[in-house]
């Protein structure tokens, strides 16, 4: 009889032993318990920690409620200016309803990735290229909406999504790199014309203080000369004053026109004077003044009157 309650306590403990291992469920922090019983949801959803359910009576699903990372294959699409791209990009979502993404829908993480695809080949569409490479922050903004909307309904919610990458045509990369340079070569000739005017403003204004003070002139002339020296010592500068070439510009003009009018003199000297009329011969003075002797001889009488 001993022996007989012996062997049945013995069986019953490996029983109840056998009924906790198959009922006993541990749930991680990062989980939430589903539980089916006779293929009807449990109104409570297990939480984290040591559960029990009924062995084959119950059936528990565990659902992970961290933020899951999907990559979206690259999709490619036409944008709205007939330009072929080829975007990628990344999903970040989490579960928020344990009990809805597990009855509301198959499988949750193939159905955001199967709307990720759909909602980047629209947005695809409905863009500019400019969009695409400059405005991803509105873009991104739009595909979130467009996904988060339907996936409500299934417990589950889209944190953010971000276009990683998009991929333009060959013939197009070099379109915009010419476009690109061109437009820098642009940029660079504007600075330079600006530098150049203002620079011009800068030595008008320097030129007129300069003017007011001669010695100023001769000052930079000195720092110039200063500044090549102390770079290149072997170089000997002379500086030329400017002043100088205008004086010899001055007297150079000036001894062309004495020049000129020393010529014109010689000319209007070498031209044949008109004959003088006859004139009877006067006194001593006269004959003298016209024969052009000194005065000293022209006091002298004339011959008719000499012994």
């Amino acid at each position: 009889m001993v022996e007989e309650l012996v062997t049945a306590g013995v069986a019953l403990a490996c029983t109840g032993t056998v009924y906790l291992m198959a009922a006993a469920r541990v749930v991680k922090q990062y989980e939430r318990g589903v539980v089916l019983r006779l293929g009807r949801l449990a109104s409570q959803v297990r939480e984290p920690g040591f559960t029990m359910i009924v062995p084959v009576i119950d059936r528990m699903r565990k659902v992970n409620m961290q933020i899951v990372t999907m990559p979206v294959p690259a999709q490619e699409g036409i944008t709205r200016d007939n330009v072929t791209v080829r975007v990628d990009a990344v999903v970040y979502f989490k579960v928020v309803d344990a009990a809805d993404a597990v009855i509301r829908v198959e499988d949750y993480r193939f159905a955001v990735s199967q709307m990720a695809q759909t909602s980047l080949r629209s947005i695809i569409g409905k863009s500019e290229l400019d969009d695409l490479l400059s405005n991803r922050e509105k873009l991104n903004q739009g595909l979130e909406l467009m996904m988060d909307s339907p996936a409500i309904g299934w417990g589950v919610t889209v944190d953010r999504v971000e276009i990683k990458d998009v991929s333009l045509p060959e013939t197009m990369k070099r379109s915009m790199a010419r476009q690109a340079e061109a437009t820098r070569d642009r940029r660079a000739r504007v600075i330079n014309a600006d530098a150049e005017l203002q620079a011009s403003k800068k030595l008008a204004e320097a030129a007129a203080a300069m003017s007011d003070q001669p010695a100023a002139l001769q000052l930079r002339l000195l720092q110039t000369v200063v500044a090549v020296a102390a770079e290149k010592n072997s170089t000997l500068v002379l500086p030329f004053p400017v002043e100088l070439l205008r004086f010899l510009e001055r007297s150079g003009l000036q001894a062309q026109a004495e020049t000129a009018a020393a010529e014109a003199e010689r000319d209007g000297s070498r031209r044949p004077a008109a004959p003088a009329a006859p004139r009877a011969p006067g006194t001593a003075v006269e004959h003298g003044a016209e024969a052009g002797l000194p005065s000293e001889l022209a006091d002298l009488p004339p011959v008719e009157d000499l012994p």
